[in-house]
């Protein structure tokens, strides 16, 4: 009796081990299923859709670059793309023969893409005219397959090439605005899919799907149609008369920092973007204006005038007054070293100067002496105001902030250099804001390119201008504004002049340096300037980088401001205000 108990009691647990076994192995697949259902479903799907359909993109129209006006500069026009699907090629003689031929391509290779089974899909040709397409479809190549494309369409050429840039063969911003805004610019990818064997073979009467490409959003920049043309002009004309290695200027607005044009010469058609010739297309393409640093020069002498005239009217003694009478010496020594002036003092020339008429004669001597008087910490916090040795903010790839030393670092010597835009390197878009705030009174406003961004008629995004911080008061402003008037009418920038116009501005020539030394006959000249005086509304910086022969800045890149300038008053039928 007890071992017939014993063996019904050992069947139960043998019964029960049983049910928790199966109980056990119908979780787990009970949680597989759920897994592949609810988990892995999807990816299932996708791998299955994979085997049974093959997709051709569609490559997504990227925005337009409108000027401020709408003058489309960035367009795009119709191409094709070209594919091969090895699996789906009948004859892969004819096939190679008939694309080599038609496209211009390596026959060998074109006969390799059409036997190679091992790839589902070869891209053998893109930007493809229709005519080209055309062409091909007459021969009803099994395998071969198009694809609606675009390309990029630079309606003038060689215009503003430095700031748009280009893009990439799969139209990915590269360069210059592309660049920066192509999360705008760039769209979404559509494509187009077709059912499919197991080998990738188009099944007969298959139908197709096309899911459509998504157009980029449309940028209107604050660029000036008519004033780029002004300024491409003018430059041209600039690096033909001199010879230099580059003519390039920055028009902007000095009341919000918009920039209306920037033209840079030589330049490349961006049509035809030299994409093997690396070293060429880098110089062409570099926008220096935003990228490259050099000695200001006397340019550079309108911070230290306003630094000076600032602490004065602070009540600071150590500055000058406006009518303190500087020392009439043509030199200057400094820790031993004699500094000079650009012209000697013989003849009575830059004598008994008053800050107004140093910055007239742009008298070296005179602003040593106001940057001594000021010390090194005072003229670094206006250097750090008019931000100088930092990014101006400006929306635009590989912009430089300059060379500025540690103040820190700082001898008599080198404030004394300073002064007069020696010893300090900066970026031509960081002299331009700087001057534009020295000038509309106070208001340092970050340079930038971009009004508007669109999604076909709707309003995406409206930039408003940025004041980032007030350089100088209003009453400093407008005093720098008048002496600056006074640089054109009656001293160094007389070749800027325009009558019943009242112009203002500052000349600067600086000599260039190569592995620490002077580079001797190299030179950078270079004028600011802005109109009217009393209120402006343009200021244009022009340098002329190396010229051949004359390389002052009154001489050689005044002129060219002033062209300009009229141009722009017959554009605009401004009416004289004097």
């Amino acid at each position: 009796m007890i071992e017939i108990e014993y063996s019904i009691t050992k069947l139960r647990k043998r019964l029960f081990a049983v049910f928790l076994l199966i109980a056990f192995i119908f979780c787990i697949i009970s949680a597989r299923f759920f897994y592949v259902q609810l988990v892995w479903g999807k990816e299932l799907q996708s791998k299955a859709l994979d085997q049974w359909t093959r997709e051709l993109p569609v490559t997504a129209e990227r925005g337009a670059i409108m000027d401020r006006n709408g003058v489309a500069l960035v367009e795009n026009r119709t191409a094709y793309s070209v594919y091969i699907r090895p699996r789906s090629v009948k004859d892969a003689d004819r096939t190679a023969d008939v694309l080599s031929s038609v496209l211009g391509l390596d026959r060998s290779e074109t006969y390799r893409k059409a036997t190679t089974k091992t790839t589902s899909e070869y891209a053998v040709a893109r930007k493809i005219s229709a005519e080209k397409v055309n062409e091909l479809s007459v021969y009803e190549l099994p395998g071969v397959y198009f694809s609606k494309d675009n390309e990029r369409y630079y309606p003038y050429g060689d215009f503003l090439s430095q700031v748009l840039g280009y893009v990439s063969s799969d139209n990915v911003g590269q360069t210059g605005l592309e660049k920066y805004y192509d999360k705008y610019l760039r769209g979404r990818n559509g494509e187009i899919v077709y059912e499919t064997d197991l080998l990738g073979i188009q099944l007969d009467g298959s139908g197709v799907s096309y899911l459509p490409a998504v157009k980029g959003l449309d940028l209107v920049l604050t660029i000036d149609y008519a004033v780029q043309l002004i300024a491409e002009q003018v430059m041209e004309t600039a690096y033909a008369v001199h010879s230099p290695k580059r003519a390039e200027c920055i028009v902007l607005d000095p009341s919000n920092g918009e920039i209306l044009a920037m033209a840079s010469r030589p330049s490349f058609d961006m049509n035809y973007v030299p994409r093997n010739e690396p070293e060429k297309l880098n110089f062409l393409g570099r926008n220096g204006l935003v990228s490259d640093s050099y000695e200001p020069g006397s340019t550079f002498k309108i911070l230290t005038a306003s630094a000076n005239i600032e602490e004065y009217f602070s009540g600071n003694k150590a500055a000058f007054s406006l009518d303190h009478v500087f020392n009439p010496a043509g030199t200057r020594t400094v820790l031993g070293r004699k500094i000079k002036c650009w012209t000697s003092h013989a003849n009575g020339k830059h004598s008994h100067e008053t800050i107004k008429e140093a910055l007239n004669n742009s008298c070296n001597p005179c602003f040593v002496d106001m940057a001594l008087a000021l010390g090194k910490e005072t003229v670094y916090k206006y250097i750090e105001a008019f931000n100088y040795g930092s990014l101006t903010g400006i929306d635009f790839v590989g912009e430089a902030q300059g060379m500025v030393l540690p103040v820190s670092a700082v001898t008599d010597g080198d404030l004394a250099r300073i002064g007069f835009g020696q010893t300090i390197a900066v970026t031509p878009v960081q002299l331009a804001a700087a001057t534009a705030s020295a000038v509309n009174g106070g208001n340092y406003f970050v340079p930038h390119f971009l009004k508007a961004v669109y999604d076909g008629e709707r309003l995406v995004e409206k930039v408003i201008p940025v004041a980032k911080n007030r350089t100088v008061s209003e009453k400093t402003s407008a005093v720098m504004a008048e002496y600056l008037e006074g640089v054109v009418k009656d001293g160094s920038g007389k070749q800027a002049y325009i009558e019943g116009y009242r112009v203002g501005g500052k000349t600067g020539t600086a000599q260039k340096y190569e592995n620490g030394v002077i580079a001797q006959g190299k030179y950078v000249a270079s004028f600011v300037g802005f109109f009217p005086a009393d209120k402006p509304e343009y200021l244009a910086l022009v340098i002329v980088d190396e010229p051949v022969g004359q390389h002052y800045g009154s001489t050689v890149a005044a002129p060219y401001a002033k062209m300009i300038f009229e141009g722009i008053i017959n554009e605009k039928e401004i009416r004289s205000r004097v």
